[in-house]
């Protein structure tokens, strides 16, 4: 039987073509947020399934892959206890874990950046995949409105380097908090209720008001709550809240989105509006939280938000921090159904060498364009010069050079 040609459920194949678009990009993410100080981390890509399951990925979690235990331990583990792993589903968790463990070693506050695949058992469609990589920018220390102002500063300066339409669209899980409160829901049901209402855009209201109530939650409840997003979206968070939700929301919180929305405006150009239904669906956002649309893409192209209260999961102290992910899969869509093309930095050079020639003074020639900084491809002449070079041609190699055994 002949073995499986075909990538797993979920996963994908590159050709170069795209290959070379998605080196593209992650050079130009590496490089812009360099320039405003990020460090390049790494972390596993398995992680304890202790901290996947913790309650912190919100439906995340229903999407582990998870990872049976080896040898003796499996032989001897409960059929409920099998797995002590797991693949990890976002970056953000990972990284809480490895601050925790390496803050003495780390400035503080810590810039960090991180680039690699993540894995979700998920549907897969167009856009979204089992396997996909993630790049995200954190800050880690830094309790100020300054966090939010530079990942956003920094998003935005990377995103207008790409021929692309974007909206960051912005609010704060305490004005989704304060809104749940003042239309009666308990606090501690507060993350089941924002869970339902992430989906307001895929289910509509109808939808969500059907498995609220399914979670058991009082129909009079529900639907106050859900007026209140019916009241004209004003790019104002002020002007939109009043004074309605002052009995549940802390000092501040208001006066905070609005600065950060007026400066991040005025200081790179971004293009940001408030949005007062916007949730995102990771239960261990505690302050800003922020989106990415695109008219050119159907679901967001990023995220992040503020998240308080992660890091003191793993010790006992406090540790405020702050993080945005590009959507760098859907990015890379975007381009290519752009036919966009990767700006040719470098002179390509191709030899089309005649079989039995000798090699030695062709490849010192092609050793000399590539020490001046050419890319130089050495191949033997196929039956089919003409195609060949047309091949060659389409890659972006202008300076083709023939050689023939004049023997």
């Amino acid at each position: 039987m002949n073995l499986i040609k075909t990538p797993v459920k979920g996963m994908r194949d590159f050709l170069p073509e795209e290959m070379q678009i998605r080196e593209y990009v992650i050079n130009k993410i590496k490089n812009t947020y360099i320039n405003f100080g990020y460090n390049i981390i790494e972390t596993p890509i398995v992680e304890h399934i202790e901290n996947l399951s913790s309650n912190q990925g919100g439906e995340n979690e229903k999407l582990i892959f998870k990872i049976l235990k080896r040898g003796e331990k499996l032989k001897e583990a409960e059929d409920t206890d099998l797995t002590d792993s797991g693949l990890r589903y976002d970056l953000t968790l990972p990284l809480s874990r490895f601050y925790a463990n390496n803050a003495n070693n780390l400035s503080y506050p810590f810039k960090s950046m991180q680039i690699g695949p993540v894995f979700r058992a998920e549907r897969p469609q167009k856009g979204r995949y089992r396997q996909f990589t993630q790049c995200d920018i954190d800050i880690l220390g830094e309790n100020s409105i300054m966090a939010e102002i530079d990942l956003i500063t920094a998003t935005s300066t990377l995103l207008n380097q790409f021929p692309i339409n974007y909206t960051i669209r912005i609010n704060d899980r305490r004005i989704l908090s304060s809104m749940a409160l003042y239309a009666g829901f308990k606090e501690e049901d507060i993350d089941k209720v924002l869970i339902s209402l992430d989906k307001l855009d895929k289910i509509g209201e109808t939808g969500v008001k059907i498995e609220l109530l399914a979670k058991g939650f009082d129909e009079e409840t529900i639907q106050t709550y859900l007026n209140l997003f019916k009241r004209e979206v004003i790019n104002s968070p002020q002007d939109y809240c009043g004074n309605l939700f002052n009995d549940y929301l802390e000092d501040n919180v208001i006066e905070n989105l609005e600065n950060i929305i007026i400066t991040t405006k005025n200081t790179c150009n971004a293009n940001i509006i408030f949005d007062p239904t916007l949730v995102r669906g990771m239960s261990y956002y505690t302050g800003p939280i922020f989106e990415i649309a695109s008219p050119e893409f159907q679901g967001s192209i990023g995220g992040g938000g503020r998240y308080d209260k992660m890091i003191s999961k793993f010790i006992n102290i406090s540790t405020p921090a702050c993080g945005f992910s590009i959507g760098f899969e859907r990015l890379v869509s975007i381009l290519l159904e752009k036919n966009f093309k990767v700006p040719e930095t470098k002179e390509k050079c191709a030899f089309i060498i005649e079989k039995n020639m000798p090699l030695i003074d062709i490849l010192k020639e092609a050793n000399i364009l590539r020490n001046q900084n050419k890319i130089v491809k050495v191949m033997y002449r196929n039956k089919n010069a003409k195609h060949q070079k047309e091949i060659l041609l389409e890659e972006g190699y202008t300076n083709i050079k023939e050689f023939f055994n004049n023997k």
